[in-house]
């Protein structure tokens, strides 16, 4: 049994428990950091679109010369966002709300990272997000003038997001099934 690290659990004789805990933990902190990361990216919009555009149009600036039509879209996102705060700064609340809601499913994870097997559910709606990056930005995007290729960078969050998700859960695989309770997979 397992009692430090709360879990109740007697695993495969072939599985240390501990270890697969371990792992899914490290792996749920990297999920967690980076989402907080993510959130925290968007309160300081024109301040990062500023420097996007000054680093595409810098001496080593590798879009100027190959990709006209991505500098010209970091320009307009710059500009947008720049003459947005001026004009109508109400709006940058918004992204505030983006960032909290970011920072707030980061914390939720708190439950997971404690213990993972119990709350293997939060795990599985975060896959579930993930994957629904995917039509948001297919459906959105467009209706909002996003070009296709920016969409595709959005749509990687959600790719990149889901792998951590998915090793955890394929990690934890076996102590779900030994888990007494109802959260056990049937």
């Amino acid at each position: 049994m397992d009692a430090d690290l709360g879990t109740g659990l007697d695993a495969d004789p072939g599985t240390d428990s501990a270890a697969v805990l371990r792992r899914a933990r490290r792996w749920l902190w990297i999920f967690v950091a980076c989402l907080a990361l993510s959130g925290l990216t968007a309160f300081p919009l024109e301040t990062e679109t500023r420097w996007l555009a000054d680093l595409a149009t810098g001496p080593a600036a590798p879009l100027a010369d190959r990709f006209p039509a991505a500098l010209e879209w970091l320009e307009r996102v710059r500009a947008g966002v720049a003459e947005t705060n001026d004009r109508y700064p109400f709006l940058a609340y918004g992204t505030d709300w983006l960032a909290f809601a970011h920072l707030v499913i980061a914390a939720a994870f708190w439950g997971p990272i404690k213990d993972p097997v119990r709350n293997i559910w939060v795990i599985r709606w975060a896959v579930l997000a993930c994957g629904a990056v995917i039509p948001l930005a297919l459906i959105c995007g467009p209706l909002r003038g996003i070009p296709l290729a920016w969409r595709f960078v959005d749509m990687s969050f959600g790719i990149i997001g889901v792998v951590p998700l998915l090793v955890v859960l394929k990690a934890l695989r076996p102590l779900e099934r030994s888990f007494p309770g109802p959260v056990a997979a049937s």
